[in-house]
């Protein structure tokens, strides 16, 4: 179910004046979404600057019209109690049905041909990666025809730059929205059903992304990066994402994955450990990732900590819960996190 943003005529009349200043940036930050860098993207980006034209210009119709009306003097009639027929009227009435209903019939027209244009990718896609919305974070899965080379990871989506991508988009709870407005439309992510996208990014860069249906406490706090790469650095991130944790060697090390296993291993998935936990993000290349907690913290030794001591003050909601460890465990769980590159 692919969406026209309601709002896109509002954030670009307050963001026109800024959309150039960061277009080389390597982020490219939501309120940057003026321009398309990508082919899902232009068609969509052409319609809403279409429609926001239209709007405006009718907003300059109906100001013109009612100061006329305000301006205009009419006679007043003899018998002040008469009410008039009011001359042509009706013929105005009947002249601007007509023009209304033609412009939001061809506008009609219009989007659903934008949005069938733009609904299947021009070329056969790269590769296809699930993305499933859970209150409140991302869980993106590399599929392959070979199951050994399937592998999940989480918040952040690698693509190929200059190649489609298939998007397959499901949720476990409630109703999400998956949005890359330098990318591609949004489409809705609808419990029991799956949706698909394409995207393709035209050059390498990080691509913001957010949730922008209404999900819950933390709504505001469900965002994720796209990051495209050349293909020979994407193949190589690929490569290592497939590879199982190395054992640690380092007995600090040893000491914190006993404590993962004994407060984290239940919910969280490490591959080539025993923690089997379904239930949150897979963290086996945990260290390979710019945020944590869904965009909300830069991914750093420091950061890690106070999110597994602190998740309900820094994100209330979450399903993540306060984990009280003494500083030695944390320490150690600090020295063990760091070698899941």
């Amino acid at each position: 179910m692919r969406q026209i943003s309601t709002g896109f005529i509002i954030i670009a009349l307050i963001n026109v004046a800024s959309f150039s200043a960061k277009a080389d940036s390597e982020v490219l930050p939501l309120n940057y979404f003026l321009h398309a860098y990508g082919p899902a993207a232009q068609p969509s980006m052409i319609l809403g600057w279409v429609f926001t034209g239209i709007s405006v210009a009718v907003c300059i119709v109906i100001a013109l019209l009612l100061l006329t009306a305000i301006l205009r003097k009419q006679p007043l009639e003899k018998d002040a109690h008469k009410i008039s027929d009011g001359g042509n009227g009706l013929r105005w009435i009947i002249i601007g049905t007509g023009i209304s209903t033609a412009v939001l019939f061809g506008m009609a027209i219009y989007a659903l041909a934008i949005l069938n244009e733009s609904a299947k990718p021009p070329r056969q896609p790269a590769l296809t990666i699930t993305v499933t919305g859970y209150d409140w974070w991302w869980k993106v899965e590399y599929e392959d025809d070979n199951p050994a080379q399937h592998f999940e990871t989480a918040n952040e989506i690698h693509i190929p730059a200059g190649a489609p991508v298939l998007l397959k988009l499901k949720s476990a709870d409630v109703i999400h929205a998956f949005w890359v407005p330098r990318l591609a439309g949004k489409t809705q992510m609808i419990p029991g059903q799956s949706n698909q996208q394409w995207l393709e990014a035209d050059q390498p860069g990080i691509y913001q992304g957010q949730c922008t249906q209404f999900c819950g406490l933390q709504h505001a706090h469900m965002a994720f990066e796209v990051i495209a790469q050349n293909p020979a650095d994407f193949e190589a991130w690929q490569a290592a994402q497939r590879n199982p944790v190395a054992i640690p060697s380092d007995v600090n090390a040893i000491a914190g994955q006993h404590v993962f296993m004994n407060h984290c291993g239940a919910c969280h998935a490490v591959r080539g450990t025993d923690a089997m936990g379904g239930h949150a993000p897979d963290l086996t290349h945990l260290s390979s990732r710019r945020m944590i907690a869904a965009g909300l913290l830069s991914n750093t030794p420091d950061h890690l900590i106070d999110w597994v001591a602190h998740a309900q003050e820094l994100k209330p909601g979450t399903r993540m819960p306060d984990i009280a460890l003494s500083p030695q465990e944390a320490a150690a769980l600090s020295a063990y996190l760091a070698t899941l590159r």
